[in-house]
């Protein structure tokens, strides 16, 4: 990915809470000499140096072989995203943008074995799933054989990970605090919102 410098984030802790709460991530790999990719959710675990990524797919998705063969592996998270206007800036006499922040993840993946498979299903839903649903992975056994037979998990073991935060910071403060409230009310709270969130955590840290 390119980085210019100002806009490079290495605080891995950063990163793995983008990560944490952008979980439906797409996933590259070159499949039979051409990118190929999947849109998956992910459950970035805590091991190792820079964390692993455990989650399926469907057994019919051909990606998965990728993974057994060793290929790397790019992960793509997305976070909040917003276009940007000059008429926000003290000096209008520029050019639109978007800002966003982006983070690639790279590693290799191990394939899950059933029991594997089997103990990693509920740990998704429990993550993914808000406390006040009732819906829980309670099935009767011969159902939940037939679903295991049809998906096979992984893990992947990250090795670099890669954060860009485009949020205007080669603008003048005066510029980012303007950008900051015309974002803020956005009715967009995952991308204007959230990118205007962002802005400001950065701006107090510096």
């Amino acid at each position: 990915m390119y980085i210019p410098e100002h806009f490079r984030v290495d605080d891995l802790a950063a990163l793995h809470e983008v990560m944490r709460q952008n979980r439906f991530a797409t996933v590259v790999t070159q499949h039979e000499g051409q990118p190929f990719a999947s849109h998956l959710p992910l459950l970035l675990e805590n091991m190792g140096e820079s964390g692993v990524l455990a989650g399926h797919m469907a057994r019919d998705n051909p990606q998965w072989h990728d993974f057994a063969a060793g290929a790397e592996i790019l992960v793509i998270f997305h976070g909040p995203h917003a276009y940007v206007s000059p008429a926000w800036y003290e000096n209008p006499q520029s050019v639109p943008t978007w800002n966003y922040v982006a983070v690639h993840a790279y590693g290799n993946a191990r394939m899950m074995d059933e029991a594997e498979l089997e103990e990693l299903l509920p740990r998704m839903v429990d993550s993914y799933q808000s406390a006040d649903d009732a819906w829980r992975y309670d099935l009767p056994q011969d159902t939940r054989s037939r679903m295991l037979k049809a998906i096979v998990g992984f893990e992947i073991t990250l090795t670099r990970i890669e954060g860009k935060y485009k949020l205007s910071q080669n603008r003048s403060v005066a510029d980012q605090r303007r950008v900051i409230a015309k974002l803020s009310q956005g009715t967009e709270i995952n991308n204007s919102q959230g990118v205007a969130s962002q802005m400001s955590r950065r701006l107090n840290e510096e």
